[in-house]
């Protein structure tokens, strides 16, 4: 096999990073391993190993003849057999395929609203779907979705994993006091609900004022990044809320906090908490996507989408208790290293691609 990924953007999200993990640990599975970048790079590209194969199309238009033709003859000459298209890019990947028809397409679907499909627009993807030898979801509500709406029959779930080897990163230095950071490693987006994050920061500030949260990810300086911007000032939170945006060095960030929030109002499997396992962080989430299937009450807090106070109050006792902090954190720790480590999520994608089995 010799795969390659495609992604519209290297800005630091989740799908974004899981093409460049597979990019890279697919080096030493397959043949040749590749990555292509439709749209825009980002911080990511710092992270792709120099012995991936890649290309950037600097996609301008829907039909971008230049890019398209960049794109067919980068897959000609590295001899490309299979196409891992995620997200979006599922587009380029079938126009690939009519100038190149013995290239299999695998769609890989991040989508972080599985709480919402009923609104998810579908009719192009139906009809390309026609085209997929196989469909991963990262999620068992989007499998399920997959194989009602859409015209592929081998589809499963795989869920997104983490790479353990200690990276070499770019030092990058939180504000606030050391050893009292919660993080939310979480884009600026009303998905991810950082307004209800603020409320329970202003709760927290009145009785653990040394206490500060972080929100790391990727800004977009729009009409909800202002929002959250103003609210923090109007509960003159400055120095208990701060905004960093999109960082490359995500390892290091999440290692100088000692708690791990995500208060989203609908998610697929977020890689983010896979992070906070790695780093020993102790959570507080919202049950929704694949959250429920991970998190419960041997290693971490898991509230209901929206409910502030039970939220506030997972947050109050690890806060309190460092022991109990220390117990969750490690409990997840070993559970993401357990079931979402490399060597079995990568032995499963293997199989299913290359005999078509659609359970693991």
């Amino acid at each position: 096999m010799r795969i390659v990924q495609l992604i519209d953007s290297l800005e630091a999200g989740g799908a974004e990073r899981m093409a460049v993990n597979y990019a890279n640990t697919l080096l030493s599975y397959t043949k040749f391993s590749g990555l292509v970048v439709t749209r825009k790079e980002g911080l990511l590209k710092d992270k792709v190993k120099s012995d991936v194969g890649y290309l950037f199309l600097n996609r301008k238009k829907t039909l971008d003849f230049k890019a398209i033709l960049s794109l067919r003859n980068f897959l000609i000459a590295n001899k490309v057999t299979h196409i891992q298209a995620h997200s979006s890019s599922f587009f380029m990947a079938v126009i690939a395929k009519i100038f190149i028809p013995d290239l299999k397409i695998i769609w890989h679907d991040h989508y972080g609203k599985a709480e919402q499909l009923n609104d998810r627009s579908y009719f192009l993807l139906k009809l390309f779907s026609l085209f997929f030898y196989r469909i991963i979801s990262v999620n068992q509500i989007l499998k399920n979705w997959a194989e009602q709406k859409l015209w592929c029959s081998k589809v499963t779930y795989l869920p997104n994993f983490v790479m353990f080897e200690k990276e070499i990163e770019d030092p990058f230095e939180l504000k606030g006091v050391e050893g009292k950071r919660i993080i939310c490693l979480a884009n600026l987006r009303p998905q991810k609900n950082h307004d209800m994050l603020i409320d329970i920061a202003y709760e927290i500030a009145q009785e653990f004022p040394e206490w500060s949260f972080h929100f790391v990810g990727q800004d977009n300086n729009d009409d909800c990044s202002q929002k959250i911007r103003d609210k923090i000032r109007e509960f003159e939170l400055e120095d208990n809320v701060f905004i960093y945006g999109s960082v490359s060095s995500v390892q290091t960030v999440v290692e100088q906090c000692q708690i791990g929030v995500l208060s989203s109002v609908s998610e697929g499997l977020p890689l983010t908490l896979l992070e906070y396992g790695k780093a020993s962080l102790p959570v507080v989430v919202t049950a929704v996507g694949e959250i429920p299937s991970i998190i419960n009450e041997n290693n971490g807090f898991c509230v209901s989408s929206g409910d502030k106070y039970a939220f506030s109050q997972g947050l109050k006792q690890l806060i309190n208790d460092e022991i109990l902090r220390r117990k969750l954190g490690e409990h997840l720790k070993n559970k993401v290293e357990t079931e979402f480590g490399v060597k079995n999520i990568m032995a499963n994608f293997i199989s299913f691609v290359n005999h078509g089995r659609t359970s693991i």
